[in-house]
């Protein structure tokens, strides 16, 4: 490995249970507000928990037209729309003098589960002439990293870190990697879940992994309490612009980066 060269964090985005942009999450950080609820989006009353961390609100079709929305996953869409705003903070022009050394590396533990259980549904109640033909791609863990190189026309490294609930923090590592040992400028990086629907539910909790607090979900989660009784599931995505510190510097933001 050559010099080892500096990382630096330039732009930053997210969409997640308390907010849809960073601004709105630190402002509810900082006055204590907690995005766990009950759950709303499908009928849990048969469920052991019944209380999640939803994403509230996101209309996918506002961010990426109806016909290329009804083509993602949820976790997808989240993503992507992350993403964008990561890279508009990051004011980061894409260009074809860099496009080629610009990566997309995102985690997520499990993917487009969504997708794949309604078509399971469909299969079950249709048939298999009513799968529909964006199952796969919209399945598949990767698929959020290529939208948005698709999105933005990134041709550098793309690709997923799946390590259950190590995914983005392993992405985070993957992206500085390259970064330090000069194989792109600039990384897309961060990750992304949305699992929350009742197979994953259910499956957590006859595992007897969930929290069953439901009279009092905003205290549920207390993973060092002598009386916690599980964690608690979520949905979202935080999505970070990431690049080597002298073309930081050259593009013109003002950085004081860590020594």
């Amino acid at each position: 490995m050559n010099e080892r060269r500096r990382v630096v964090i330039t732009g930053m985005g997210t969409i997640n249970p308390l907010g849809h942009d960073t601004v709105e999450t630190w402002a509810a950080v900082r006055h204590g507000r907690s995005g766990i609820a009950p759950i709303t989006s499908f009928d849990c009353r048969e469920l052991v928990t019944r209380f999640a961390g939803e994403v509230k609100a996101f209309d996918p079709v506002a961010h990426f037209g109806r016909r290329e929305a009804r083509r993602m996953d949820r976790v997808a869409q989240l993503a992507a729309a992350a993403a964008n705003q990561a890279i508009a903070n990051a004011n980061l022009q894409i260009t074809a003098d860099n496009r080629e050394r610009i990566g997309v590396v995102l985690g997520s533990g499990i993917g487009g589960i969504g997708s794949l259980a309604e078509n399971m549904a469909t299969l079950a109640e249709k048939g298999p002439s009513r799968v529909s033909p964006f199952m796969v791609p919209m399945m598949l863990t990767d698929t959020a990293a290529g939208l948005i190189a698709i999105h933005h026309d990134l041709r550098g490294p793309n690709m997923a870190v799946v390590t259950a609930c190590a995914s983005s923090n392993n992405a985070l590592g993957e992206a500085a990697r390259m970064i330090q040992q000069g194989v792109v400028e600039t990384v897309i990086s961060g990750g992304a879940e949305s699992c929350l629907i009742p197979i994953v539910i259910a499956g957590f909790n006859v595992m007897g992994a969930l929290s069953t607090r439901n009279e009092e979900p905003q205290r549920a989660s207390r993973p060092f309490d002598q009386d916690r009784d599980g964690f608690v599931p979520g949905e979202g995505a935080a999505i970070l612009v990431m690049e080597e510190l002298e073309q930081a510097r050259a593009r013109g933001p003002e950085f004081t980066p860590n020594s």
